[in-house]
């Protein structure tokens, strides 16, 4: 797609229904993103997730069997402590999770993961720019690579990345003119989330472009509907049915026949 000039559209999901509706509308690629952590589990932030949360939701995504490229997160210290580490855990992702790829945080030391972990076979998507599970390293939710210098580094580590045999390449919260550098200086796709329009695709927290949340607004985050209004509305329209009476009406009730309501009240003696 990247040779052909084609953007590759990927977003998140964690279970078999939004899974299949991804699928439906010709989504190329679903990340099982350690993001669940924020989005369905309650976390305010993604370092409490481990390898059980999300092999737990990529084997709910997989089992929609979604025509599109699965990629299981990594999550954070699941793949740092040593190279047989990683690959076992990458491994479960495959085999119990349904993953046919894997991403994994970072660059310098992790490249050398990265290669152990793709001649075993696996495939790795990469992640620089703003990593998540590295916050508290990096000071918080910021812009990554707004210097000379910053960017160098970062084209520095794609270029790592790529040579280690990842075969794509998420770029977070960069500004743009990085972002487009990044992607002229490797021949992988790359995937921007707040790193402008120069990548050769995007990917976007299905939960947030759905405005399934009030308190989380990024810049780079467009919210395509307002969902969370949506379950408001109807959940409030049952709550006052319910509590009128007016839910369940016939319409939503099952009647008996006369011979069986006979039985029920004693009336018709059951068969011998």
């Amino acid at each position: 797609m990247k040779k052909k000039g084609k953007k590759i559209v990927m977003l998140t999901s964690y279970d078999a229904p939004t899974a299949a509706i991804l699928s439906e509308v010709g989504v190329d690629m679903i990340l099982v993103g350690d993001s669940v952590g924020n989005c369905l589990l309650g976390y305010e932030s993604t370092i409490p997730v481990t390898l059980e949360d999300v092999i737990h939701h990529c084997a709910a995504v997989s089992r929609a069997k979604p025509d599109c490229l699965i990629v299981g997160d990594m999550p954070f210290m699941s793949y740092k402590i040593s190279t047989e580490q990683a690959l076992e855990n990458c491994g479960l992702m495959l085999q119990e999770g349904g993953a046919e790829a894997v991403k994994i945080e970072g660059a310098g030391p992790v490249a050398d993961i990265v290669q152990s972990v793709v001649d075993a076979g696996i495939p790795v998507m990469g992640h620089i720019g703003l990593t998540p599970q590295s916050i508290y390293q990096l000071g918080g939710y910021r812009v990554q690579g707004r210097t000379a210098d910053m960017a160098g580094k970062l084209i520095e580590q794609a270029t790592q990345l790529e040579q280690a045999g990842a075969f794509s390449l998420v770029i977070e919260l960069v500004p743009s003119e990085t972002a487009k550098a990044i992607t002229e200086a490797v021949d992988i796709p790359t995937i921007g989330i707040g790193a402008g329009p120069y990548c050769d695709g995007q990917v976007l927290v299905l939960w947030d472009m759905l405005g399934l949340f009030e308190d989380f607004k990024p810049k780079f985050v467009k919210k395509y509907a307002n969902v969370r209004d949506l379950i408001k509305t109807a959940v409030t329209d049952y709550a006052n049915e319910v509590r009128n009476g007016v839910f369940p009406d016939e319409e939503h009730s099952f009647e008996m026949t006369e011979e069986e309501s006979g039985r029920l009240y004693g009336r018709i003696k059951p068969p011998e």
